[in-house]
């Protein structure tokens, strides 16, 4: 371990961007460690990255978004890092913004989300009128306000980390950002950038962006509410 802070790459049939992520990572900022977390792919990522060496949790099977990163969260509770960071494998989030977000959180904060939206309004599309209803809901059932709750790049403190690591049922959803707020989480947002993917395309079609936006909501605003915490 040679950092404090571990980036966290959940990265399932990413054979065409996976490459150029790590090695800009590996060469820009070697400061941080990484570890890739193969979600049971069915094309070449895990092969690549063993043939580069990388840092590799190769899942067997595919266990979806929140399997793939707690699985990573596991590793980075044992390895005793103090902080975790949710990071894509498609090439949208800019690790240029990790130090930013690196200070925030050590400000004593337990979340710390990487937001398109803090300083800058959202368009009227459909996916952002999804999330503007999602922020509404988060803001109604906790009292705070999230201008970014579906943004995938997420700072997690080291208990956080011990959260995640140790409770089954958590995802990086903002349902489950909505849950910690609602158990005393203390979270920050920080201005970044982000790029459109490099390749391949996005599990979240139109038809899928609908359903999670709904899916997001009634969690949000009635599942919660029955969301049992492990001790």
């Amino acid at each position: 371990m040679n950092s404090e802070l571990l980036i966290v790459i959940p990265a399932y049939n990413e054979q065409d961007n996976i490459e150029n992520v790590v090695e800009y990572i590996i060469g820009n900022y070697p400061q941080y460690d990484y570890v890739v977390v193969n979600d049971g792919s069915k094309d070449r990522t895990a092969e690549i990255c063993r043939a580069n060496g990388y840092e590799l949790l190769d899942l067997p099977v595919n266990l979806g978004l929140a399997g793939a990163f707690q699985a990573g969260l596991k590793y980075a509770y044992t390895k005793g890092y103090s902080y975790a960071i949710q990071f894509d494998a498609d090439g949208q989030h800019r690790p240029e913004f990790i130090q930013a977000m690196l200070n925030r959180i050590k400000e004593g904060y337990d979340i710390v989300i990487g937001s398109r939206f803090l300083n800058v309004r959202k368009d009227k599309s459909a996916r952002m009128i999804g999330s503007r209803m999602i922020t509404v809901a988060i803001k109604l059932t906790t009292g705070i306000r999230v201008s970014d709750p579906t943004s995938g790049m997420r700072m997690f403190s080291r208990e956080m980390i011990k959260e995640f690591a140790q409770n089954l049922n958590y995802g990086p959803e903002p349902d489950t950002v909505s849950y910690l707020l609602k158990n005393g989480a203390k979270i920050s947002e920080v201005q970044v950038k982000m790029e459109e993917r490099q390749f391949g395309e996005s599990y979240l079609n139109i038809l899928g962006s609908a359903r999670y936006m709904i899916r997001m909501l009634v969690s949000i605003i009635l599942v919660q509410n029955f969301r049992k915490r492990n001790k």
